[in-house]
């Protein structure tokens, strides 16, 4: 049976770390940035998302044509594999050419100014630089770049036959010769000076180049006399931008704005490369597209937040905020579909499910949180953090409630809490279960099971909050009687599970782990039902099951989320979108979507198939 594909409906993300990545469209209404596999199109004004599918790995440099009709994508793999660039037609959504010459990366890819050519830069294990037709996607010519690596690649704005490449202590203009299919270099004299091209911008006369370098300063060099000009900012290498020149663009009034490493954004004066102001944002600034009109610009950082910047006053209003690391797990309230909270290696944040903002983080400074769950009643957010703390903060507010101290050594990997509010349940990754109880201002270690020799990774309890069940990673599960604090039931399996389910009868339990398989079991006497082959590669790393218990949703290192019948043991949908492999996977109380977190740090909503939304909510299923 073929499975269907399921609709992404949304994506909380954007990978700020790749240069240049966040564009506006020459329309002015849409935004395009990349994450992971996907290319990105936002719709400013209709707050819409649309996708572009077709990488196989991460998404590594984007361009846009003058006109916005074309756009192009170039992706990385891994050593000895061909890197692709796809030409996108942006009106259609869909794929015009996939250009295969490169090896493991593509770092930079330019338009001609009448978009006939296509110049694509591979990585430093490819190093050459190939300028293709776009109509017919069939390369031109190619070249070695340079002797040493090279980074950003630009053509003239006026001209389709010259372009300039920059990289590791070269900057070179490149005429391209049509008829003989050739590219002939002209290296720049760049004097005494050594220095690491990051990103080049040509003025609008294709009169000078400006070229960012590591190292904090912005070069310009003459196009007509190939020759080193002057160097911004003045003063010596005490005076340069600190952690390097990320990102550059060129004001309508001839002024440069620059990015920098460290966060600072800087306009500089176009005859004399004065600094005429300069703002702060967060994380390193990788991107800045302007308006048309050059008033505003939008901002994209390495710590994945994306800023609207006024160009005079250089105020920073910040947009879009995300996760830019690994998510760790997702979880929704008791019955409320409208918000959910996530956490990652870095902090907790909850979100608008409908307008997809962020509503509130929560940072404990270098810690990890691995686990999260909202209380029944609403009232807390529980988490897990890597100091072996239990910490609960408010939800509205985001204060800390209270911590439980030395809750588990080595961190608490996963919880579980009680209906009635006054339990939470601990796994460490010792392989300790710890019960704690909830007082008015108490909370106190009811007991602790020490059975599981490895880490466990998921607890669940059933609805009486009678028993609780733990998976680990020594190949176990153990049923745990909540009342006598003694084990009821084990099943042994050689995997090391990850994650489980209770069937909402609670007469059967779904597991799964590194053997890619999900097991149904009984939990009478802790036999296995049946086996089902669920993934392909990789391991499996979640598993959550819809309210009526007539579907399951799995996700892993595979990078797929597969929906599955329950009675039928078939995975009917399949979600392809992530880049990274899938950490959680959580089914909205209304059981209208699905959300899936990734170790790339992506959100990734999903719309329940409507055939299967009634048969989830428990309608015509029994």
């Amino acid at each position: 049976m073929q499975e269907q594909e399921l609709e992404l409906q949304a994506v909380i993300g954007f990978k700020g770390t790749v240069p240049s990545g966040l564009i506006l469209h020459p329309d002015q209404e849409h935004l395009i940035f990349p994450l992971g596999c996907t290319v990105v199109l936002r719709n400013l004004l209709q707050r819409t998302q649309s996708f572009l599918q077709g990488h196989d790995n991460q998404v590594n440099c984007i361009t846009v044509s003058k006109s916005g009709k074309l756009l192009a994508s170039g992706q990385k793999t891994f050593m000895g594999f061909p890197a692709d660039v796809i030409i996108w037609d942006f009106e259609q959504r869909r794929e015009l050419h996939r250009l295969s010459l490169h090896k493991v990366a593509v770092t930079s890819l330019s338009f001609s100014h009448d978009e006939q050519f296509l110049a694509s830069l591979g990585g430093q294990d490819d190093n050459s630089l190939v300028v293709w037709e776009v109509e017919s996607g069939t390369a031109v010519c190619g070249t070695p770049a340079a002797t040493d690596t090279a980074h950003c690649v630009k053509f003239f704005n006026n001209t389709e036959f010259s372009l300039v490449t920059g990289g590791n202590c070269h900057v070179v203009v490149w005429q391209f010769d049509l008829p003989n299919k050739k590219l002939r270099p002209t290296p720049c004299n760049l004097g005494q000076m050594k220095r690491v091209t990051t990103n080049v911008l040509v003025d609008k006369d294709d009169h000078f180049v400006y070229c960012g370098s590591s190292t904090g300063d912005l070069l310009k060099v003459d196009l007509k006399e190939f020759l080193f000009k002057e160097l911004c900012p003045k003063g010596g290498p005490g005076k340069a931008f600190s952690m390097g020149v990320g990102a550059s663009a060129m004001l309508p009034d001839g002024d440069i704005v620059i990015g920098t490493g460290s966060g600072v954004i800087a306009r500089l004066a176009g005859e004399n490369l004065r600094i005429k102001g300069q703002c702060q944002v967060l994380g390193a600034v990788t991107s800045i597209a302007l308006t048309e009109d050059g008033t505003h610009f939008f901002c994209g950082t390495g710590l994945s937040n994306i800023y609207w910047v006024d160009t005079d006053t250089l105020t920073a209003e910040l947009r879009t905020t995300c996760h830019h690391e690994r998510i760790n797990q997702v979880a929704f309230p008791a019955g409320l579909s409208e918000v959910f909270a996530t956490c990652s290696m870095v902090d907790i944040r909850v979100w608008n499910a409908v307008t997809r903002q962020e509503l509130l983080r929560i940072q404990v400074p270098n810690m990890e949180c691995y686990c999260i769950a909202f209380m029944r009643d609403g009232k807390s957010i529980v988490s897990g953090w890597s100091d072996g703390k239990v910490r609960a903060f408010l939800p509205q507010s985001g204060k800390l409630l209270y911590a439980i101290n030395d809750a588990q050594k080595n961190g608490v990997t996963a919880l579980a809490l009680s209906s009635d509010c006054g339990r939470i349940v601990t796994g460490g990754m010792e392989g300790e279960v710890r019960v704690w109880n909830l007082g008015q201002q108490t909370q106190t270690m009811d007991a602790s099971l020490k059975e599981h020799r490895g880490r466990i990774w998921c607890i669940r309890m059933t609805a009486d909050d009678k028993q609780a069940v733990s998976a680990s990673a020594d190949g176990s599960c153990i049923i745990w009687d909540l009342f006598t604090k003694t084990r009821k039931l084990c099943l042994f399996e050689s995997t090391m599970f990850k994650s489980l389910a209770y069937a909402p009868d609670e007469s059967q339990l779904l597991t799964t782990g590194s053997d890619r398989k999900v097991a149904y079991w009984d939990t009478f006497d802790g036999q296995v039902i049946r086996v089902l082959e669920a993934s392909d590669e990789g391991e499996l790393t979640t598993l959550c099951m819809a309210q009526s218990g007539s579907h399951y949703v799995t996700g892993g290192e595979e990078r797929l989320l597969k929906l599955w019948d329950y009675d039928k043991g078939v995975a009917e949908f399949l979600g392809v979108g992530h880049s990274g492999s899938i950490t959680c996977a959580a089914i909205s109380p209304d059981q209208s979507f699905i959300v899936s977190t990734g170790a790339e740090g992506a959100i990734l909503i999903w719309t329940m198939p409507p055939g299967v939304v009634g048969r989830c909510q428990g309608q015509g299923y029994s």
